[in-house]
């Protein structure tokens, strides 16, 4: 579930906890309040990543737990550079066996990862880190607008969604909106109908990320997050009004929409 400051897609994600999901492996570059969320509602055993936290907050509360006690069940963690998920998402997406990078050499986490190898360049003798391609089952990303034919545009920062997708054996895509027409402005990124399997409207399905031309990030939110995870209690309170007590994205969303205090 890939978005790299905006377009992060929380509502596919609140959909995952109410259907039940378990035992997932999840993989995001920077998993934040989203997979916060799904660990701390049972959903994950495996979380591949490079930098787990509450952007200018602090911790993610969920995840520390389920790390340090097992809560609500053990979690198993691969920890990367961004570089390295980057080169990883990268060589699912060309069909490549693994990625490869200049990086990891005198970092700790060789020690820790032992899926991080070294190769010697056959062309110049230079030593490269090689770490396993990205290959997920299903790739879920939120994006601006989709036409009617299934093509796919956003916008903005992109990080490796396009890679993820690419990567994928199957991609979902929710949206703020389907139009007749994309009108794609320059640099932006086109997703073609025939790479993805499936594409969802769903308005505001980045909140309370942001979607850059529909809506702002709740800054509020985020720093109201670190007080409802921090405990136990009060996070599973928030999970079972929030986004089990709601029937749709749109109803939490509402739901969140104007508050001061999320706890």
């Amino acid at each position: 579930m890939e978005g790299f400051t905006h377009l992060i897609p929380f509502a596919a994600g609140h959909e995952i906890i109410r259907q039940g999901k378990r035992d997932l492996t999840v993989i995001r570059m920077t998993p934040d309040l989203i997979y916060d969320q799904l660990i701390g509602a049972g959903c994950v055993k495996k979380i591949v990543f490079s930098w787990g936290g509450n952007p200018g907050v602090g911790s993610l509360h969920r995840l520390r737990d389920a790390v340090e006690n097992g809560w609500p069940q053990p979690i198993e963690i691969e920890e990367h550079a961004h570089a390295g998920m980057a080169a990883a998402y990268s060589a699912g997406a060309s069909n490549l066996p693994f990625g490869m990078l200049r990086g990891y050499v005198g970092t700790d986490l060789v020690k820790y990862n032992q899926r991080i190898k070294f190769i010697d360049c056959p062309f110049t003798g230079v030593k490269l880190a090689a770490i396993p391609a990205h290959k997920p089952d299903v790739t879920v990303i939120h994006a601006q607008k989709a036409d009617r034919k299934g093509n796919v545009l956003m916008w903005g920062v992109v990080g490796v969604q396009k890679e993820a997708v690419l990567a994928a054996k199957r991609a979902i895509v929710t949206v703020e909106e389907i139009v007749d027409d994309l009108h794609a402005p320059p640099n932006s990124v086109v997703l073609p109908s025939w790479v993805l399997s499936a594409v969802c409207e769903v308005k505001g399905g980045a909140f309370p990320s942001y979607a850059q031309g529909y809506y702002q990030r709740d800054n509020a939110f985020y720093k109201a997050w670190d007080v409802v995870a921090r405990d136990r209690a009060t996070f599973q309170t928030w999970i079972d009004r929030h986004v089990l007590g709601t029937k749709d994205f749109a109803e939490y969303k509402r739901s969140l929409e104007g508050a001061t205090s999320h706890a």
